[in-house]
Parts: structure tokens; sequence; C-alpha cells
């Protein structure tokens, strides 16, 4: 009996994660709000009715996008700003990560920056969760390091903020270079480095 449970919970996983893919593949030349479950269905080749043993809207399914797109990065966004290394190194490493996440899940990327300020409340408010959850971790973060001696809360709040938003921007200029050439890539890259650079002495400067 646990074996044929085991193999029906199996069978019902690959169809939520093909429920997942076909959406997001949908969802990269459309937004959510006019995206229609009976697409996603078509698109797997199961019935309309059973989206419903998976999802209750495509809300819901939205927000599971969120969860999937964003959810397995945290480990990364700790890492990011760890204190291991010079700021330099810390720099570099970042904008690293952000370019080899965008090459590696462009689709995840684009949904979440068109969903972001998207129609659909449920996703959008999902996404601002995981990002005041990227934020507080960057916090505690940004607190152990002993140039933060002396910051406040809300001081280190701020500053994690703009981390996390540069983050989101430069992860949204190296999308619209994925197809262009290497030398526009760099070229990103290296703005990106700068301007990190630049909160970086902001950091350094603003007890001052």
């Amino acid at each position: 009996m646990s074996h044929t449970l085991g193999v029906r919970q199996a069978r019902k996983q690959k169809t939520r994660q093909a429920l997942l893919d076909a959406a997001l593949g949908l969802l990269a030349e459309q937004s959510l709000s006019s995206l229609g479950l009976r697409e996603v269905t078509r698109e797997v080749g199961v019935a309309p009715t059973a989206f419903y043993r998976h999802f209750r809207s495509t809300a819901d399914l939205g927000v599971a996008l969120v969860e999937e797109a964003l959810g397995s990065l945290h480990p990364m966004i700790r890492t990011t700003v760890s204190t291991a290394g010079d700021s330099e190194e810390r720099i570099a490493r970042t904008v690293d990560l952000i370019a080899r996440h965008v090459r590696t899940y462009p689709a995840h990327v684009r949904f979440i920056a068109r969903e972001r300020n998207g129609g659909v409340q449920p996703v959008r408010q999902a996404i601002h969760d995981q990002l005041t959850r990227f934020a507080d971790e960057v916090k505690d973060e940004l607190a152990a390091d002993p140039v933060s001696a002396g910051w406040n809360d809300d001081d280190l709040l701020m500053l994690a903020h703009l981390y996390v938003d540069q983050m989101l921007i430069t992860a949204s200029l190296f999308l619209e270079a994925l197809d262009g050439s290497e030398a526009e890539r760099e070229r990103i890259a290296r703005m990106a480095r700068r301007q990190m650079r630049l909160i970086s002495i902001g950091r350094l400067h603003w007890h001052d």
C-alpha cells in the first residue's frame, strides 16, 4: 500500500512540476494576469479540472513560481554579502553570481522582473515578502561585519535594501543583454561593480 501511495505521490508531483514549467514557458510572452489555466493544461496535456488538484487559481500557481524562482536564492544572497574576503572580492563575487544565475534561469528572472509590479496582487505580495526576507538576511550578515560597529537596525536595514535593489537592477540588465555581445555583458558587470563600490564607500563614511 505504501508503495502505491509513493508512486501516486510521485506522479502528482511530476504533474504539478509540469504545470509550473508549462506556465513559465508561456509567461515568456505574456503576463500572469492574461494567462488562462486552459492554456497551461493544454500545454501539459491534462484536463482543465486536473489543474485544481494542484493549484486553486493561476494566482496560486504564480505564488508557487515565486517560491521556485526566489526561494532557493537565500543561501546565494547570504554568500554575496558574507564578510569573507575584502570588499572588492565580495563585490566581484556578487556580480559574477548574479550573471551566472541569470544565464542559468532566465525564465525565472524574467517572470520576477515582470510580475514584481504586475496585476496579480498575491504574486506581487509574494515577491515583496521574499525580497523583504532577503533584506533581513543581508542585514544580519552586515551586522556581523566589524565595519558595521555602532550602526542601528534601521540604518543596517536601509543599507541591506540598497544592496538587494542593486542586485535586482543588475539581474534585469544582464537579462536584457542575454542575446547581446560579450562586450555588452562586461560593460554591465563593470558598471554593477562600480555601483556596488559606491554603496560600500558610502557605508564606510555614513557616520562621518
